[in-house]
């Protein structure tokens, strides 16, 4: 019998019905606060809200409705037994089976997670910026240093909640504050540093000339 193969379309991509089975990062998400414990569909919502998991994770609300679809359609969340199917997903409590907490620790152990590497908008602006005016330049950075601190600001105030609820500091929620506080702190550092320096900025005295 010969091996069954993805159908494809003509751009060489996969089917739609291919890509409904993949799991993005909201589903995901989903996933792990279902597996946390049974929620319906508003207090998925409020969680994102609380915890602000949407500070670093897109999961917008219509969002949260369309993967629990999902999932519930692929067999990785289901109803509670108590619930009426006929509810909505405001009302319906929904909870992970034994195949969506596999599905979901095998999507942990994926590799893009520590090598995928995401396009910043502040370092692109940066390589363009030889061509902003010197005013511009140092506004935007200054802009720049005041949201960082509004940043700092907020981020230090969540850890201290997050310490109080988890009441020990070796827990993932705590690391990730302590990670994206000292992120947000050495970016601070640095521009306190290239503002300072600013004025020194030259050209390339070597530039490699482009080869035909």
């Amino acid at each position: 019998m010969p091996k069954a193969v993805k159908r494809k379309n003509k751009t060489g991509r996969q089917s739609p019905r291919a890509n409904e089975r993949r799991l993005t990062t909201p589903d995901l998400v989903i996933l792990s606060l279902l597996a946390e414990h049974p929620m319906h569909g508003y207090e998925v919502n409020a969680t994102l809200e609380d915890r602000k998991i949407r500070d670093w994770a897109p999961v917008s609300r219509p969002q949260i409705y369309y993967s629990l679809d999902k999932l519930t359609r692929m067999g990785l969340i289901r109803v509670g037994a108590d619930e009426s199917p006929a509810a909505g997903p405001e009302r319906r409590v929904f909870e992970t089976t034994a195949a969506g907490r596999d599905r979901l620790a095998d999507a942990l152990e994926s590799k893009h997670w520590v090598d995928n590497r995401v396009h910043q908008p502040f370092l692109i602006w940066l390589a363009l910026s030889w061509q902003a005016r010197p005013r511009a330049f140092r506004k935007q950075l200054n802009d720049r240093k005041k949201l960082l601190e509004g940043r700092l600001a907020e981020e230090h105030a969540t850890l201290e909640d997050v310490l109080d609820e988890v009441g020990h500091p070796y827990h993932e929620a705590v690391w990730m504050l302590q990670l994206v506080i000292e992120q947000i702190e050495s970016e601070r550092r640095w521009i306190d540093r290239i503002l300072s320096t600013a004025d020194k900025r030259a050209p390339a005295r070597r530039p490699k000339s482009f080869k035909r």
